[in-house]
C-alpha cells in the first residue's frame, strides 16, 4: 500500500480470506507517497501486523495483493495482485505517468520491461477491461471483472439508513453531502467556502451539510488544518466525515450530493442518490470515463444560492443508470475475487457463503449551532420559521442564542435566550428552577425579550417581558407512519416573534408553526405550577 486510500480499499477485499486459518496477512508500506501517513495510523488502529519494507523486499510471498499500482511493487516476490482503489479510473494527474491516462490503465505503471508485472487485473465491469486493452493489451489478459467490494459494502449499508440519519441528527431535513478529490481541481481547492456559504444560505432546520474529502486532503492537510479552515462551516453544524468508512455511511444517510470530478459520486449515483455537478472544469477529467458521462447527464451548480433551484433537476436524473457502466457484479464482489485469489494461491477456497458487511453507523456528532439568526413571518395564528448562522446577511427578525454556551456576545445582545434542563442531581447542592432562571436572565441580559426553559423535547416554560410566564407544549409531527419532532428552541422563537409587542395575543392560544418541511401545533397557556417549578 502507498496511501490511506489504497488502504481502506484493501481492507474492504480482504474479507475474502475470512475464516482461514492458513492464510497470515502483513501489511508494508511502499516508499513514495507523500500521503502514506494516515495509512500508518489506520494500521496501528485495526491492529494489523506489518513489515519493514526492505523486509519485505528479502521474504518470498506467496500472494502481494495491491490496490495502486505505483511504486516498486515488482520487486516483490510472490504473485500479484492489482484491484483499483476507486471506482471507473475518472481521472489523471499532471506530470504523472502517460499523459490523459489514469495510473491504473497505464502501461507505464503497468508494465515492467515491457511485460505485466500483475498476474491478476481485478476490475469493477467490462467497460474497464476494455479499456485495459487499448491502453496496455498485453495486461488485458490477465484482466477478471471481480465486481466492487467498497459498492457492495454500500448496498448492504442501505438497511441501515434511517439509523445513519438518526446518528447525524439529520431527522426530517434534507442531507446534502458535498464530495471532493484531491489536487488543484477538487472541489475543496477550488470552492474552499462552499460548506460554508451553503450553511449560511440554507435554513438549518431544513437542511444539514456534510463534507467527504479524499483521503490524501487528509493526509496531506492534517484534521489540526482542516478543522481551522473549514471552522464557520463546522461551528455552523457542518459534519466532516472521517476518510475511512464513515465517508461512506454518509452517502447511504444522502438526500443529494453535490461533487467535483471524483470517483465517490459514482457510488452515490449506485444508490439511486441525486448528483449535482460542481465541477469546474479541467484537464484532469478523463473524457468519456464514467464520471464525465455522469456529470454531462447531471445539472451544474454555479453558485451555491443555485441549490435550493437545481435539487428538483438533480431529482429528475435516473443516476443508477448512469453508474451501471461502472459496477457489474453487483452484491458478487467478494465471491468473485475468493474465486480468483484463491486459484493464484493454488488453494481451495473455505466453504460457505460469504457477504458484504454492512458499514457501522457515522460516529461523527456535528457541532450543535448555539445562536442563530432567526427570519419569521407571523400571519394570524401560523409562524414560518427559519434559521441560520449569526453571520448570515439579510433581513432578520432577531437574534437567539442558547445560555451561556453562545458566549458573552450572543447572550448580551439575543432577543431571545433558551436553556436545555439537564440532570440535576450531578454533585451540586443547589440548583434553579424553570421560574427562577428565567427571572434572572431577563434580569442579566436587557437586550433579552423572551427566555425559554426547555424542560423536555414537547414541554418549554417561556417568560416573555410583556406576556409574562406561559407553559408551551409541543405536538410531533405525524406522516405516513412517521413521528418528527421539531426543535424547541426553533418553537420558542416562533413564539417569541408571535407575541412581539402586541399585547393583545395573550393565551390560551393554539398556534401552527412552519420549521423547515415540517409544521407542529403548539399550544401556549398560562404557566403552571409543575412547569414553574421544574428543576433544571
Amino acid at each position: 500500500m502507498r496511501s490511506a486510500g489504497a488502504l481502506h480499499r484493501l481492507l474492504d477485499v480482504l474479507p475474502a480470506f475470512d475464516g482461514d486459518s492458513r492464510i497470515i496477512t502483513r501489511f508494508t508500506l511502499v516508499p513514495g507517497s507523500r500521503f502514506d501517513i494516515d495509512a500508518l495510523a489506520a494500521l496501528s488502529h485495526a491492529g494489523a501486523r506489518t513489515l519493514p519494507w526492505d523486509e519485505a523486499l528479502r521474504v518470498r510471498h506467496d500472494l502481494v495483493l495491491a490496490a495502486s499500482p505505483k511504486g516498486d511493487l515488482r520487486r516483490l516476490s510472490g504473485l500479484r495482485a492489482l484491484l483499483p482503489h476507486g471506482a471507473g479510473f475518472n481521472k489523471t494527474v499532471t506530470d504523472d505517468g502517460s499523459a490523459d491516462v489514469p495510473s491504473g490503465l497505464d502501461p507505464h505503471y503497468l508494465l515492467a520491461d515491457g511485460k505485466p508485472w500483475a498476474d491478476l487485473h481485478g476490475l469493477a465491469h467490462e467497460e474497464q477491461v476494455s479499456r485495459l486493452a487499448r491502453h496496455c493489451p498485453v495486461a488485458a489478459d490477465r484482466a477478471a471483472v471481480v465486481g466492487d467490494p467498497t459498492l457492495d459494502r454500500l448496498l448492504a449499508s442501505v438497511p441501515h439508513r434511517a439509523d445513519f440519519r438518526a446518528a447525524l441528527g439529520t431527522g426530517h431535513r434534507r442531507l446534502i453531502v458535498l464530495t471532493s478529490t484531491w489536487g488543484p481541481e477538487s472541489l475543496i481547492a477550488r470552492r474552499p467556502g462552499l460548506p460554508a456559504d451553503l450553511n449560511g444560505l440554507l435554513p438549518h432546520d431544513a437542511f444539514q451539510i456534510a463534507l467527504v474529502l479524499h483521503p490524501n486532503e487528509h493526509s496531506g492537510t492534517g484534521m489540526f488544518d482542516l478543522n481551522r479552515h473549514l471552522a464557520p462551516a463546522l461551528s455552523a453544524g457542518l459534519v466532516l466525515a472521517r476518510p475511512y468508512e464513515e465517508w461512506a455511511a454518509l452517502l447511504v444517510a444522502a438526500d443529494a450530493v453535490v461533487t467535483d470530478h471524483g470517483s465517490t459520486a459514482l457510488y452515490a449515483a449506485a444508490l439511486g442518490r441525486p448528483v449535482i455537478d460542481a465541477y469546474d472544469g479541467g484537464h484532469e477529467m478523463i473524457p468519456d470515463s464514467p464520471m464525465a458521462r455522469l456529470l454531462a447527464a447531471t445539472p451544474k451548480l454555479s453558485a451555491a444560492s443555485d441549490l435550493p433551484d437545481v435539487l428538483p433537476d438533480a431529482l429528475a436524473v435516473d443516476t443508477r443508470g448512469h453508474a451501471a457502466v461502472a459496477f457489474a457484479q453487483q452484491s458478487r464482489a467478494l465471491p468473485q475475487l475468493r474465486h480468483h485469489l484463491y486459484r493464484l494461491l493454488g488453494l481451495r477456497p473455505p466453504d460457505g457463503p460469504l457477504e458484504a458487511r454492512a458499514f457501522p453507523r457515522p460516529s461523527t456528532a456535528p457541532t450543535q449551532p448555539r445562536a442563530f439568526a432567526v427570519r419569521a413571518e407571523v400571519s394570524g395564528q401560523r409562524i414560518a420559521l427559519q434559521r441560520f448562522p449569526v453571520q448570515t446577511q439579510g433581513p432578520m427578525h432577531h437574534l437567539a442564542a442558547e445560555y451561556p454556551a453562545a458566549g458573552p456576545r450572543a447572550v448580551q445582545s439575543a432577543a431571545v435566550l433558551w436553556r436545555r434542563a439537564e440532570n440535576p442531581l450531578r454533585g451540586q447542592p443547589t440548583a434553579w428552577t424553570a421560574a427562577g432562571w428565567t427571572a434572572h436572565v431577563l434580569a442579566e441580559a436587557p437586550a433579552c425579550r423572551t427566555a425559554v426553559a426547555i424542560l423536555t423535547p414537547l414541554r418549554s416554560l417561556v417568560r416573555h417581558r410583556t406576556a409574562g410566564l406561559l407553559s408551551l407544549r409541543l405536538e410531533p409531527h405525524h406522516d405516513a407512519g412517521r413521528v418528527s419532532y421539531a426543535d424547541p428552541a426553533a418553537v420558542a422563537s416562533a413564539v417569541h416573534a408571535w407575541l412581539g409587542d402586541d399585547a393583545t395575543r395573550v393565551p390560551p392560544v393554539s398556534l401552527l408553526c412552519d420549521t423547515g418541511p415540517i409544521t407542529v401545533r403548539v399550544h401556549l397557556d398560562p404557566a403552571d405550577a409543575v412547569d414553574l417549578d421544574y428543576v433544571l
